[in-house]
């Protein structure tokens, strides 16, 4: 028992006042990447919602926003609670059911089905962005990507782009070291994304934090592209 203003107030009471309330709350699934995260590395989970929030606070005041691979979904609502209308597009139809119908609560997430490395969805939005996916595209095939990328923007889009640097890539677990297959440096995702955007301005990440030091050393890379070049 606590004092509130003098007046003795029960700590059970304010607990079960809280708990009801929580409780009520419908329970919300997993989707399998973050599934696997729980039960095999639990901390990942934190450096993903990391990378969603900086996404979520660089984009804060697009109406609408393409998430390129959405995979499971995880970071989506961190993405949602800041812009007006985000599309979640990703090539596995298991992956879009399942965010649909999991995520079914944000009434302002469409999700879309295809495959953006052979075209280009029928979309104009303000910017679009990807978390952990240029590592996974063909290198043959990467300008496609992009363009195809590029195309649902206006001429003064934004495209900010998270992936593993690199020379990070000793420390990664086996199954990322099979899936990356396109892994960049500071340098070559800055070359990459000079080639269809003005203006490129790069950040570096280790677990949660997002700074701006020595290249190398950064497990984590952002470029945060702006203004399409004409033309693209």
């Amino acid at each position: 028992m606590g004092t509130s203003n003098g007046a003795p107030v029960r700590v059970e009471k304010v607990y079960e006042q809280t708990a009801d309330i929580l409780f009520a709350a419908d329970e919300i699934a997993l989707g399998p990447w973050t599934s696997y995260s729980l039960v095999n590395d639990p901390k990942h989970m934190c450096f993903v919602l990391s990378r969603y929030k900086f996404v979520a606070k660089l984009l804060q005041g697009k109406k609408s926003v393409l998430e390129v691979g959405a995979g499971d979904g995880f970071g989506l609502p961190i993405v949602a609670q800041a812009v007006p209308r985000v599309y979640a597009l990703d090539w596995d139809p298991r992956l879009v059911d399942g965010n649909a119908r999991r995520l079914a609560h944000l009434k302002n997430v469409t999700y879309l089905h295809g495959d953006i490395n052979t075209a280009a969805p029928d979309l104009k939005v303000d910017a679009a962005y990807t978390v952990d996916v240029i590592e996974h595209v063909d290198p043959a095939g990467e300008a496609r990507f992009v363009e195809n990328i590029v195309r649902c923007l206006p001429a003064n889009g934004v495209l900010l782009t998270g992936t593993p640097n690199v020379t990070s890539a000793a420390y990664a677990s086996p199954q990322s070291q099979v899936g990356h297959i396109n892994l960049k440096s500071m340098a070559t995702l800055r070359e990459l994304m000079e080639r269809y955007f003005e203006n490129v301005f790069m950040f570096g990440m280790n677990d949660e934090v997002v700074h701006t030091g020595y290249a190398p050393m950064c497990h984590y890379i952002w470029a945060l592209a702006v203004g399409v070049r004409p033309g693209r």
